[in-house]
């Protein structure tokens, strides 16, 4: 806000140095690049160039050695918070109770990641255009930075990681505490009251098992005790931590004046009173202000775009351990608290833009987990394609009957442990990604479940578009078709592609026939319309298609010849070529096209083909399309015969002529037996 402020201001900019001077000093001595909103980051190097007074005064901060010291200091931080982080996130370390006794040290942690994070992703980040489009200072700055800092983005995302994760369990914490703050308070003050009532029972002299002196002066004063306990209220906080806390100083100083230590009984019913009354103190110092400044320190809304730089080392280790996904959920959720200040001030401002950006925002977010979770399904996809070559090709069918001296044979140990353990890695993969649960992105609620199946929907899209754009590609000059050929090694592929669904379905909990028909269908339709679109009037675009989907986007490929768009076009024209009816002739009797040496061209076989490699869809769209064809050719036809057949008088005369002689011959007609 200050930088953006000082643009209505452009005399101090210019002149007043002193202004800028102590500007600078107080808000930018440690910093020169910052993040004015939702990742739009700026250089005041750069910006402040133009201004003689601002470029002056920034000069101390960009000075070598003050670039040095700050690259240092942060990057023995991030050595000095990554292990202690580790330490904090190991299972039993952060508890209810560690919380409450530390809730300023937990905080202060907090507080120092998050600000180590935000120097290191600001000051080591480039311009989307590269490093080339910075100036020359600029990039020396830049490259200071980084060798001082020793900069190592892996590191960096592990703080990130970790970080994320700590915030994470530290607002759960907070919130389940605050939920039950005065069911808790309530339950410690009954138990006070409770011990208290009791030792001033026990030194009433009334209960003989106890073995304690009757004394009633310590009967009265605990009697006092239990009213004071009694009169303490949860609506007061300020007055009754004053209470709370002479209450303890009284219980203290009672066990050492009288000598209670001699009665284990009493000294423990002292101590327990004693801890009830901290964890009381304790409750009643947990505010919602705890969670407001973790929202506050924990914003991420700097790193907008920088996060992108981080995709692939989310990939790499997803790959390796798919349990990543849980660590990963508290990283977006992390991102998706930059929402919400923005949100809040355009609520604030009553707009009623707020349910839109809230859904832009909200669905960009979504698109970048997306991004980053479909290494999970690729991965799955490429150990499939392993597994559909191990069973086709290596992987013997066991037969009914087996003699024994062929089971060895037939056992195959080697090859079924490979099936084995990559099916097994697949399940581990889908563990991985259910186990982030259900996320509240925005305003969009990510389910794993339907996370996991559209990431496979999409990597099937991707692979089924691609072998159906590289595989149907003919050549219209071959006098010997590949049609044929090539309709048999598509057909190969896309039925490997559909077994292993139907092996895999098991092991992922899908539908796998169902995702199959479904994706198909739409890829074929979607094809069938692009193609069609050449014989409209009123073409359907890519983004009207009801076939097209943002969240599963069918791929466009560039055109591979100047007739067709796309794989349905060039099977089409490929089967209209090679049934020419100049150089072939369809025998009905043998359902076959002969061409002119009687040689069989192409045969009623081609439709099962055709119908193995694009399904029922594939069959229904090629009719489709063959019938666009048939009526452009009709019209094409009948305006021919319009403008050069009916517009001229020789050929209506002629035509009259053959009509009277084509006419059958009523009187001969009549004469037949």
């Amino acid at each position: 806000m200050l930088y953006i402020g000082l643009y209505f201001s452009p005399d101090m900019l210019h002149n007043q140095q002193a202004k800028m001077r102590e500007i600078v000093d107080k808000f930018f001595s440690d910093n020169w690049i910052i993040s004015v909103y939702m990742g739009m980051t700026v250089n005041l190097l750069e910006a402040w160039e133009p201004y003689r007074a601002a470029r002056s005064a920034l000069a101390n901060t960009l000075d070598t050695i003050n670039i040095k010291q700050q690259a240092s200091r942060h990057q023995s931080r991030v050595a000095k918070l990554t292990p202690q982080l580790e330490q904090l996130l190991k299972e039993g370390s952060l508890t209810e109770d560690s919380v409450l006794s530390n809730v300023n040290k937990l905080m202060n942690i907090c507080r120092e990641c998050n600000v180590t994070l935000r120097w290191m992703l600001l000051h080591t980040s480039t311009p989307p255009s590269g490093l080339e489009s910075m100036s020359k200072k600029c990039r020396q700055v830049h490259d200071l930075v980084i060798t001082e800092s020793k900069y190592n983005p892996l590191q960096i995302f592990q703080l990130l990681l970790y970080t994320a994760e700590y915030e994470l369990k530290m607002k759960e914490i907070f919130k389940h505490l605050l939920s039950e703050k005065e069911t808790r308070w309530l339950q410690y003050k009954k138990e006070s009251y409770e011990r208290m009532a009791e030792l001033a029972e026990v030194f009433s002299g009334t209960k003989p098992l106890t073995r304690v002196d009757k004394n009633e002066q310590l009967q009265a004063w605990f009697r006092e005790m239990t009213k004071q306990i009694e009169a303490l209220s949860f609506t007061e906080p300020v007055a009754t931590g004053r209470k709370v806390v002479h209450l303890i100083q009284a219980l203290e100083e009672v066990q050492e004046f009288h000598q209670l230590d001699s009665n284990l009984q009493v000294t423990q019913f002292l101590a327990d009173t004693r801890r009830f009354l901290h964890s009381m103190l304790r409750t009643m110092q947990i505010k919602e202000d705890a969670l407001i400044t973790l929202q506050i320190v924990a914003d991420l809304s700097y790193a907008w775009e920088l996060i992108d730089r981080f995709t692939p080392y989310m990939q790499d280790g997803l790959k390796k351990d798919p349990s990543l996904a849980i660590k990963l959920r508290a990283t977006f959720l992390k991102l998706a608290s930059a929402l919400d200040m923005p949100l809040l001030r355009i609520n604030q401002a009553n707009s009623p833009d707020l349910m839109s950006v809230s859904r832009y925002y909200s669905a960009e977010l979504v698109g970048y987990v997306r991004k980053v979770l479909h290494i999970i399904p690729e991965t799955m996809f490429s150990q499939l394609a392993r597994i559909i070559e191990l069973q086709t090709n290596h992987i013997k069918e066991v037969p009914t009957r087996l003699m024994k001296d062929q089971l060895r044979a037939f056992a195959q140990l080697d090859h079924r442990y490979e099936v084995a353990q990559l099916t097994h890695s697949i399940s581990v993969f889908t563990e991985g990604i259910l186990m982030m649960k259900h996320t509240l992105v925005g305003v969009i609620q990510l389910d794993p479940k339907q996370l996991l199946e559209d990431g496979i929907r999409r990597e099937l899209v991707v692979r089924v578009a691609s072998a159906l754009h590289s595989r149907l590609v003919f050549n219209p000059k071959a006098k010997n078709s590949e049609l044929i050929s090539k309709l048999e090694a598509l057909g190969q592929i896309m039925d490997g592609y559909r077994r292993s669904f139907e092996y895999i379905q098991d092991y992922v909990s899908i539908y796998g026939l169902k995702i199959w028909q479904e994706e198909v269908s739409r890829i074929i339709n979607f094809n069938v319309e692009q193609e069609c679109n050449a014989f409209l009037r009123h073409k359907i675009h890519d983004w009207q298609s009801i076939h097209q989907s943002q969240a599963i986007p069918i791929p466009k490929f560039a055109p591979l010849d100047n007739q067709s768009v796309n794989f349905i076009g060039r099977l089409a024209r490929e089967l209209l070529r090679i049934t020419d009816p100049k150089i072939t002739t369809y025998i009905d009797l043998m359902g076959a096209w002969y061409d002119n040496y009687k040689k069989e061209v192409l045969n009623l076989r081609i439709f099962s083909l055709i119908q193995k490699t694009v399904g029922t869809p594939g069959l229904t769209g090629l009719d489709r399309l063959l019938s666009f064809m048939i009526v452009t050719e009709l019209q094409g036809a009948t305006r021919t015969m319009e403008k050069k057949v009916l517009g001229d008088k020789f050929w209506q005369d002629t035509l009259t002529s053959l009509n009277t002689a084509i006419q059958p011959l009523a009187q001969i007609v009549g004469r037949w037996p």
